[in-house]
C-alpha cells in the first residue's frame, strides 16, 4: 500500500511539473506587433526568456535585405550591431501566469523598459513601463502564422 501511495504522489508531482513547463513555454514561438511591421522570435535559454527581432520593415536598408544597425542605442558598443536577430527582450522568468522580470528595448528611441508579459484569448499582452506599471503602455501582439 505504500508502494502504491508513494508512486501516486510522485506521479501527481511529476504532471504538476509538466503543466507548470508546458505553461510557462507558451510564450515561445514567433510573434507580431500590433503595427505587422516587426517580428519577434520569443525562446527560452536556461530558465529565462529572450525575445529576438526576426523582421521588420523599419529595420531593413533601402535594398529591403540588409539589416539597419542599432544607431540610436545610448551604448556606444552596440551602435554598430544588426537590429535583425539582435534581442529586444530580456531575461523573463515566468511566475503565477505572467512572464516578469525582464526588459524590452524600443530601437526607435534607442531605450530600455521594464517590462511584464502575459497571454489572453492568443493574444501576448506587452505592459513596458519606466518606475511603475501605473504609469505603462500596454501592446498587443499576435501569434504568428
Amino acid at each position: 500500500m505504500l508502494k502504491i501511495t508513494f508512486t501516486i504522489i510522485l506521479n501527481l508531482f511529476f504532471l504538476q511539473c509538466i503543466a507548470q513547463n508546458a505553461a510557462s513555454d507558451a510564450i515561445i514561438g514567433e510573434w507580431v506587433n500590433e503595427e505587422n511591421d516587426a517580428k519577434i522570435e520569443i525562446y527560452k535559454s536556461g530558465a529565462v526568456y529572450h525575445g529576438k527581432l526576426i523582421w521588420g520593415i523599419d529595420y531593413l536598408e533601402a535594398d529591403g535585405k540588409t539589416s539597419k544597425k542599432d544607431v540610436n542605442n545610448a551604448d556606444e558598443k552596440l551602435q554598430s550591431r544588426f537590429l535583425i536577430n539582435s534581442n529586444f527582450f530580456q531575461d523573463f522568468k515566468f511566475e503565477d501566469g505572467v512572464w516578469d522580470g525582464g526588459t524590452m528595448y524600443d530601437p526607435k528611441s534607442g531605450k530600455s523598459y521594464n517590462c511584464v508579459m502575459k497571454i489572453r484569448d492568443e493574444t501576448l499582452e506587452i505592459r513596458s513601463y519606466v518606475g511603475i506599471q501605473l504609469f505603462g503602455k500596454t501592446t498587443y501582439w499576435k501569434r504568428s502564422l
